[in-house]
């Protein structure tokens, strides 16, 4: 594989653009590429993905320079690497050509995920459903990593709604979808995931680890998680994990205004999310 000083990304082939060049492209005498029975990874692809990531949680374009002290790279290598993603459509340049960003065909391989994801598919009706009957905004979102992603949502049908949108990323001890999903988890695994010192979104967030994790385990007890404008001023969320698979790695949420939500209103949001969890859990039960 070309490597990133010489134009070339993982995403141009096993060989690059022009060929293969270096040690990347030399076979191990295991008979694959060098390094690669060694589990080695291979600089070209890391740093690549290292951008797109970049890009994805800080939109807008952003110069050379700034890109270069966000990701420590080499500058040389670093636009190199720039212009191979620019002539693949994976960056776009604005009108000057020396700002970056994310480009078209990104959102293509984020589409394709969406599309051809099982659970996505097979909650569809579900969802629909549940926003029916509760007129507010849900979402199905993902853990991964210390993050939950969303993979579906149904906007509220009232004027004042959350704005909400599919790949969004949040903090997964700020959100009820998050915190529905470290219940499923061990306190153990929960430690280990997850730093003593939580950043805060809001000023109710929880910022200790301990003091979460003890709300985990009323979590657990009552089987659903609040987000008490832990993530959004004036939005109280509520969250259930769908437990096809042990420990959970989707859940589904309803948010809704504080101003909007009474106790009666509490009580049949929490019955209609039991009753999706249920539903999702027998169409899920073979993935």
């Amino acid at each position: 594989m070309a490597t990133a000083e010489s134009g070339g990304t993982a995403l141009a082939g096993p060989t690059g653009p022009t060929g293969p060049t270096g040690a990347e492209s030399t076979e191990s005498a295991a008979g694959g590429p060098a390094g690669a029975a060694a589990g080695a990874p291979v600089k070209s692809a890391e740093r690549t993905v290292r951008l797109l990531e970049h890009f994805a949680a800080r939109p807008g374009p952003h110069s050379l320079a700034d890109i270069q002290h966000d990701l420590g790279l080499p500058k040389s290598s670093l636009y190199m690497l720039l212009r191979t993603l620019v002539g693949l459509g994976w960056v776009e340049t604005d009108a000057s050509g020396t700002r970056y960003g994310i480009g078209v065909r990104a959102l293509l391989v984020g589409s394709s995920y969406i599309d051809g994801d099982e659970v996505v598919a097979a909650a569809r009706p579900t969802l629909d459903r549940l926003s029916e009957g509760t007129t507010e905004t849900i979402h199905l979102a993902r853990l991964d990593g210390t993050s939950v992603v969303y993979l579906a949502t149904r906007q509220s049908q009232h004027y004042l709604r959350p704005f909400t949108r599919v790949g969004r990323r949040l903090p997964v001890h700020s959100t009820a979808l998050g915190k529905a999903l470290l219940a499923t988890h061990t306190d153990g695994e929960v430690r280990r995931l997850l730093p003593a010192r939580l950043e805060p979104v809001t000023q109710h967030t929880i910022t200790d680890r301990e003091r979460l994790i003890e709300e985990l385990a009323l979590v657990r007890e009552q089987g659903y998680a609040v987000d008490r404008e832990e993530n959004t001023l004036g939005l109280r969320c509520f969250g259930v994990a769908v437990p096809y698979r042990t420990p959970a790695r989707d859940a589904v949420s309803c948010s809704v205004p504080v101003a909007r939500l009474t106790p009666g209103r509490e009580q049949a949001i929490k019955a209609a999310l039991f009753e999706a969890r249920d539903r999702l859990t027998v169409v899920t039960r073979r993935m």
